[in-house]
């Protein structure tokens, strides 16, 4: 079977999947998040060290304005762009890589490094508070997660096949990102 089609089925699955563990309304989610908003602890390049910021929530219509459909579809909808197609996964200048929905600042250039996957790859993140990692069991496989600890956005998945001394590969998606020199 063709692999296309094979990545379009799991997506179609995940998706499901995704719905009905929602209770088919996302909106549910949604409204719980809006009744506990908070400050959160955020390090910020600009300001070299670490801020307060508030989180940034939205509905699904402000997101629908705000970011185009590729963008929309990865990381409110947990999709992933094709590899070697991003704007940023070849991307060899010095600079910080920010979360496209809020801004928040996620990965140095300097902790870019080139993982053959076709996506922006990352050792380290700006600091562990700016992303929020969690269990995804969707594809019939066990991975980890990568949400922007600032909006929830999905940014991408980190595995432990990554480069010495942490082992670890933050694989993003570019749609996800924005890049600042």
């Amino acid at each position: 079977m063709n692999r296309s089609i094979i990545m379009v089925f799991l997506l179609l699955i995940s998706g499901i999947i995704t719905a009905c563990s929602n209770g088919g309304s996302e909106q549910a989610s949604v409204d719980i998040i809006e009744a506990t908003p908070g400050k959160i602890r955020l390090y910020s390049v600009t300001a070299k060290g670490y801020i307060m910021s508030e989180k940034v929530i939205k509905t699904e219509t402000e997101w629908r304005k705000l970011l185009s459909r590729e963008q929309y579809h990865v990381t409110r909808e947990k999709g992933t762009e094709q590899p070697f197609t991003g704007d940023t996964w070849n991307n060899h200048e010095q600079g910080i890589y920010q979360c496209i929905g809020c801004g928040n600042d996620l990965y140095s250039s300097e902790h870019k490094y080139e993982s053959g996957t076709g996506w922006p790859s990352f050792t380290q993140p700006i600091a562990p508070e700016n992303i929020t990692t969690r269990p995804d069991n969707s594809f019939f496989t066990r991975r980890t997660e990568v949400i922007c600890s600032r909006c929830d956005a999905h940014l991408g998945h980190v595995f432990e096949d990554g480069p010495k001394p942490a082992g670890l590969r933050y694989c993003m998606n570019s749609a996800a990102m924005k890049f600042v020199k």
